[in-house]
Order: C-alpha cells, then sequence, then structure tokens
C-alpha cells in the first residue's frame, strides 16, 4: 500500500484549530479512519493513525513556538514521535535552522513530507525513522507532545529528554496532563484551551500545558 496514496484518499486539508496559520492532512471522521486502518493495515503491522490527527499537546505546543519564536529560532531541532508533523512544522516557520521529525510508523513520515510541503517548508524539516530514544545528537531543542500516555514508554522517554535538559539542550513538552506526565519534575509555560475531536478525547475542549523540566 502507498502510504502517500492512502494518506491523500483518507484525510482532508485543514486549518489546526488552535494554530491556524498550519494546515494539516487529518481525518474528517476520526472513528472511521482508525477502524478502516486496523482492518487493512493492521496484519501487516502498523500502528493506529496517530499521524491523521491534530492532539491536543501538538496543538498547544505548535502555538507557543510560534507565539515565541526564540525558542527556535536558528536551532537544529527535534521534532520527536512527531505524527502529522505539527510541531516540526511550526519550528520551521518560527525560524528553526532545520528540524527533525521522528517517528517510526512509515505512515507519519508520508504525512510529515505531504504537510511540510503543504506549509512550505519541506526544505528544512527531514522526516527521521530511527529509534531516537536514549541518543544525543546535540540538538540545540527537543520538541515533544503528546508522548505520556503509556507508563513503560513514559518512563524511558522522560529519563531520556530529562538527560538531554541537564546537559543544556531546550526541552518543551506539549501534553494535556495524561496519565504518565511526570508533573513533578516539570514547571508550566503555558496553558491553552485546544479544541479536540471528542471521539478522540473525553471533551471538546482539552486545557493542555507547555512545559519544561525544572531547575
Amino acid at each position: 500500500m502507498d502510504p502517500v496514496a492512502f494518506i491523500r484518499t483518507h484525510t482532508a486539508l485543514r486549518p489546526v484549530p488552535h494554530a491556524p496559520a498550519i494546515r494539516l492532512h487529518v481525518a474528517d471522521e476520526a472513528t472511521d479512519l482508525w477502524g478502516r486502518t486496523e482492518e487493512e493495515l493492521g496484519e501487516i503491522g502498523l500502528p493506529p493513525p496517530f499521524w491523521a490527527f491534530a492532539w491536543a499537546g501538538g496543538q498547544a505546543l505548535a502555538a507557543y513556538v510560534l507565539e515565541n519564536p526564540e525558542t527556535v529560532a536558528g536551532a537544529r531541532v527535534l521534532d520527536f514521535a512527531s505524527g502529522s508533523g505539527l510541531v516540526a512544522i511550526a519550528a520551521a516557520m518560527a525560524g528553526a535552522a532545520s528540524v527533525e521529525a521522528s517517528d517510526l510508523d512509515p505512515f507519519a513520515l508520508a504525512a510529515i513530507g505531504l504537510n511540510a510541503a503543504e506549509n512550505g517548508v519541506a526544505d528544512r524539516i527531514a522526516a527521521k525513522g530511527a529509534d531516537l530514544i536514549g541518543r544525543d545528537e546535540g540538538w540545540d531543542c527537543v520538541l515533544a507532545a503528546d508522548i505520556f500516555y503509556e507508563r513503560d514508554l513514559a518512563a524511558k522517554v522522560g529519563d531520556w529528554l530529562a538527560g538531554l535538559h541537564a546537559r543544556g539542550t531546550r526541552v518543551l513538552l506539549g501534553d494535556p496532563g495524561r496519565a504518565y506526565l511526570p508533573k513533578e519534575k516539570l514547571e508550566t509555560l503555558a496553558t491553552y484551551a485546544v479544541p479536540v475531536t471528542r471521539a478522540l478525547e473525553d471533551s471538546e475542549i482539552k486545557r493542555t500545558g507547555v512545559w519544561r523540566f525544572r531547575g
């Protein structure tokens, strides 16, 4: 199956509710695409289509970066677990020198390329399919949104990002307070009321924070 053709067929280009300067290929009906993806792609072991939605943490972090371009201006940026590429696109639009958008899902990598091109920043975003947890490739800034939803993964990623912060990397997180967000290690930079899809979240507006590590 051709990921680009699948994305074009099953999504539509729409502005991101909380960062309308950015347009993404997103699913019209969340539950329909989720079910279709499980049926059509489950047999070959691909994950659910996280790339097809503008999640709360990503919207908040993208908005924060656009409002505070000094966060990434001139920097070498990693957008970890990029999904649709929303935060990577915001970083490129805000003046990052270069952006790596990492994700393990090949459909996400295709979506990142499509979305980056649609927003005119494809020349500064490189989609990367490697597992980067535990690695330090000298990024100036690491951005990560909606990653603290599963306990074991959250612990590994949290420790890795805390280590990058300790060595001087600017690490910013977008998260609406998911179950395994390590709040005791973090402080809030900004809070947004983010429009979301009720079919995926428990409300239509999600109070969502942009966080950084303490110290």
